[in-house]
């Protein structure tokens, strides 16, 4: 008996032991960094949970639960194996519990509740009473819970989510609408994936401010918005800070009319090479100037423009040398299991020689912006458009409602440089429906942000309107590469289906994915039986020397034909069985660093050299 209880003790030590690492990993730091309050709640950790194969709950009553048999760690979702579950069969629908205990010092302020990310149609329930809806599992969003909780006082908080990849009626990005991963499609993500946390705000205080970079005015341009507005002579005070040295402030009514330039005398730029950021902090005041709300951000002093087909960074043109980033991680799918995850994976891409990235087929974390506002590492915001029928107007109406609210979400990142709302969309237009949503993606964001270029569609077949014009090549002989992308005798480019899509009118032209070599660092038991099954482009190289030589001879093609205006290779790191990523899954090395820095960092003029001695030794051949 007495071995019996030693062993049980032992077990219980182990299952704590997983569980505290679990609440570790439950991702603490404040997850909005670009509007950070010091007053809040952290809501991730130890939830419960319960599958609903049948989505039957609501039926059954569970929206007024006050707990279930099972718990998960949330912002992980129940297929990842940091949530504790691990489940990776289809997953339609699923319930979550906790409690909300509300400080009696958040008293007479809104209560806002905030959900970074939840896939898809998520159901918020207090107290058994439904409190909001929403679409979109890239979207983040939140919603004011003043009236159904109160101060002192602990209540049940119930999160209903479903989910259904399979009904292409819904963005999905790369999650398999098959039962296992396969080829370039990965591990999908159920309900809750993304922080989720609580703050009072003030009845006047601030709801978001929107900040527009103006570097030819020398000078910011803040909008703010307030959660209620009145006549009492509420005040916002912008300050605008060099280190400890303030460089511009106004006090303004506050008002959801206003716009409020800060000028700043001898601007500092922010740019990869130096990412410059100052700091902001916006303070509501009440007519007798108590501080009624406090707010802290950061802005960057850039400019993005396209001129003559080419991009444009503070008045200078600039190459892009993006890396395609899918943002997944062997342990948490869509969600980095820590802050410190997140800076790493541009640290690796910089040290690769990328100076930014195409973040594809996923909206990232406010968090990973943070950082690759402070790194300096440009980046393309992307819809997770893929497993969506673009010419059903039921998933279009869905698509359009998510795109805007991550528009929004993202406007004032200093590193974003372009949106992309749609990757590779095959499939043959019916009633022109394609189209239509094509020019809408366009429009919409151009309305919804002026300061940037829109990248409409990214490969397969162009539709409509774009700002930038991008191609997609998986061509692995650099000789073929280059005749396939040098520019016709009629002055037309590489277009990989002309016959479907919008012809090349001229603008910026950029091929935002290329190379995808596959080169197997080691096979994992658990993920296939033969390696034939791992996904990569072309003939595998059959040494490492190969695998340098194809590498640096197609990114020299790239850089020496003047009419591209920058590149996105593919990919920064292996993802589940596609392993044509520069590191591995986990993030390790798979070759010598310095020698694929140099590669990637070349310059056009060397690379223009290197592309006419191979042309003048092979073509032909």
């Amino acid at each position: 008996m007495k071995k019996w209880n030693l062993c049980l003790t032992a077990a219980l030590a182990s299952l704590c032991m997983v569980a505290n690492a679990q609440e570790k990993a439950a991702r603490s730091e404040y997850p909005r960094p670009q509007f950070e309050r010091s007053e809040w709640q952290c809501l991730n950790g130890t939830w419960t949970c319960q599958l609903d194969f049948g989505k039957s709950g609501e039926e059954n009553g569970l929206q007024a639960s006050k707990g279930f048999e099972t718990s998960i760690v949330v912002p992980f979702c129940p297929e990842s194996e940091l949530s504790g579950i691990g489940h990776k069969d289809f997953i339609p629908a699923i319930w979550y519990h906790r409690t909300l205990s509300i400080p009696q010092s958040w008293d007479g302020r809104h209560i806002l509740l905030h959900f970074a990310g939840v896939d898809y149609r998520s159901n918020i329930y207090i107290d058994g009473r439904q409190v909001f809806e929403h679409y979109g599992g890239g979207a983040s969003w939140s919603v004011d819970i003043t009236p159904y909780v109160q101060a002192g006082k602990t209540h049940h908080l119930v999160v209903y989510a479903q989910d259904d990849v399979r009904s292409r009626l819904q963005p999905g990005g790369k999650q398999s609408r098959r039962l296992y991963s396969y080829e370039c499609f990965y591990t999908r993500v159920t309900g809750i994936w993304a922080p989720v946390w609580i703050e009072p705000v003030a009845k006047n205080g601030l709801k978001n401010c929107r900040i527009t970079p103006d570097l030819d005015g020398k000078q910011f341009v803040f909008e703010p918005e307030f959660l209620e507005t009145d006549e009492d002579g509420t005040t916002l005070t912008i300050t605008v800070k060099d280190g400890n040295k303030t460089v511009g402030a106004r006090t303004v009514k506050a008002s959801n009319s206003a716009f409020v330039a800060i000028p700043v005398k001898n601007p500092k730029t922010w740019s990869p090479e130096e990412p410059f950021l100052y700091d902001v902090e916006y303070t509501v005041n009440d007519k007798n100037g108590k501080e009624i709300d406090c707010v802290s951000a950061y802005a960057g002093m850039r400019k993005v423009e396209l001129r003559d087909g080419v991009f444009y960074l503070n008045n200078q043109p600039y190459y892009q040398r993006l890396v395609l980033d899918q943002g997944y991680y062997p342990d948490g799918q869509w969600t980095a299991p820590s802050d410190e995850a997140l800076k790493r994976d541009i640290v690796l891409a910089k040290e690769a020689g990328f100076n930014g990235a195409r973040l594809h087929q996923k909206v990232f974390d406010q968090r990973y912006f943070y950082w690759a506002d402070h790194l300096g590492y440009l980046t393309w915001g992307e819809s997770p458009s893929w497993e969506m029928d673009w010419t059903n107007q039921i998933a279009a109406r869905n698509m359009i409602a998510e795109w805007e609210e991550c528009v929004a979400r993202d406007y004032n990142v200093p590193s974003l440089v372009a949106w992309s709302p749609l990757n590779e969309t095959w499939m043959i237009d019916v009633d022109r429906q394609r189209e239509r949503l094509t020019n809408d993606l366009y429009f919409i964001t151009r309305r919804l942000d002026r300061t940037r270029p829109v990248v409409t569609t990214s490969g397969g077949y162009h539709a409509g309107h774009t700002d930038i014009y991008a191609e997609h090549t998986y061509v692995q002989d650099p000789v073929a590469l280059y005749h396939q992308l040098e520019m016709k005798p009629d002055g037309s480019v590489y277009t990989q289906f002309p016959d479907k899509s919008a012809a090349w009118k001229g603008e910026a032209y950029m091929i935002d994915e290329f190379g995808g070599i596959r080169w197997v660092q080691q096979m994992k038991a658990q993920e296939v039986t033969s390696e034939d099954q791992f996904w990569g482009y072309g003939k595998d190289p059959q040494s490492l020397e190969e695998y340098y030589q194809r590498l640096e001879e197609q990114v020299d093609v790239i850089l020496s034909i003047p009419h591209i205006t920058g590149f996105c290779y593919t990919q920064i790191v292996d993802v589940e069985l596609e392993k044509n990523g520069i590191y591995t899954y986990d993030r390790e090395r798979k070759f010598d660093m310095q020698r694929i820095h140099r590669i990637f960092t070349k310059s056009r003029e060397q690379a223009r050299k290197e592309v006419d001695q191979m042309l003048k030794e092979r073509d032909g051949q």
